[in-house]
């Protein structure tokens, strides 16, 4: 049976332990020059209707250092919902591919693609959540030796995807989630309801973003307009201006904090250039484990269906050599 992965609701603890070991070890097999093969012959579909570098480039190396191969693919070439229905791209791609990446708006697209496909479908981003970068930043964390069942992570800005993403996974680990926004820039409050009561770690949403930072083990922001949402640039501004990630910000933090960023970043507006190129960053560290963490995504979920397709036996193999010399001699 095919799995998808569009939110942390598809994962349960155990499986994310696992993302992790195998993250780790994939990491350090291509430090020591160790190669993979896994899914040779494997092909991802990578649908993008937004732009991308860190997204489209993980995926595509990690396919590459798998042994497998990708396809990009842009709105304008399906017109996925105007030129061809969701579902019948769906359908068409799961004849040619072993697993689908997705980037787009809105959230229902990328559910109803699963839906409809009989391979993996993986959540690259929706204007709801992201859960490979926060999936990649809690790697990035542990890696950091943080504790994620301890860990109080301190999230400053708008309330948007990546602040959903983090509440999510306040389902899965202990951790607690703060996230200071401005009034009328709240993450989902449906979902924090339904985290505050079923997950193990605890969610709190605060205007003060001191607060917020009051003994935070991480601070984490975002841009203050996110893509699809440049219009609303000039107007956002004056209301998150205080929303900054500074010195100031960061002396209310443990004194050995770390400072993450899911970037792109504005220098000067979410956080300050100082900040951000300090001792305490570890923003590159965490862009680098995206495409680690994806690679451990790509061989869980499509490592699985290349070993139950048929495959070639050795003495096939050496049957079909024996044949074509037979017939070369003829």
């Amino acid at each position: 049976m095919k799995r998808d992965l569009l939110s942390f609701a598809d994962l349960t603890r155990a499986d994310v332990d696992r993302l992790f070991a195998v993250a780790a070890r994939l990491k350090a097999d291509r430090r020591s020059g160790k190669h993979h093969r896994e899914l040779d012959q494997r092909s991802l579909a990578l649908i993008f209707h937004k732009p991308s570098l860190r997204t489209r480039l993980s995926f595509e190396v990690a396919m590459t250092q798998l042994g497998g191969s990708s396809v990009f693919i842009t709105e304008r070439e399906i017109g996925m919902g105007s030129r061809e229905s969701t579902s019948d791209v769906a359908r068409v791609l799961s004849g040619y591919v072993d697993g689908i990446m997705i980037r787009t708006f809105a959230h229902d697209l990328a559910v109803d693609l699963a839906r409809h496909a009989s391979v993996p479908v993986i959540n690259g981003l929706t204007d709801w959540l992201h859960p490979c970068q926060i999936l990649a930043d809690l790697f990035t964390l542990r890696e950091h030796r943080v504790d994620l069942d301890r860990a109080i992570v301190a999230y400053i800005g708008d309330g948007n995807n990546v602040a959903n993403s983090w509440i999510e996974a306040a389902r899965l680990f202990g951790l607690e989630a703060r996230i200071a926004c401005p009034e009328g820039y709240d993450p989902d409050p449906e979902l924090v309801a339904k985290v505050s009561r079923s997950g193990p770690g605890r969610v709190r949403i605060v205007r003060s973003p001191m607060e917020a930072a009051k003994g935070a083990d991480v601070l984490y922001t975002d841009v203050w307009a996110s893509m699809g949402q440049e219009a609303e640039r000039e107007k956002r501004l004056p209301i998150f201006r205080t929303f900054q990630i500074n010195r100031s910000l960061l002396r209310e933090a443990k004194p050995r904090a770390f400072v993450m960023h899911c970037l792109p970043a504005h220098r000067g507006e979410e956080i300050t250039e100082d900040v951000f190129e300090g001792p305490q960053s570890i923003v590159f560290p965490q862009a680098e484990n995206r495409m680690h963490l994806q690679k451990a995504i790509l061989f869980d979920l499509l490592a699985g269906r290349a070993k139950s397709r048929p495959a070639r036996t050795a003495s096939k193999a050496r049957a079909s050599k024996r044949s074509a010399r037979t017939r070369r001699s003829r």
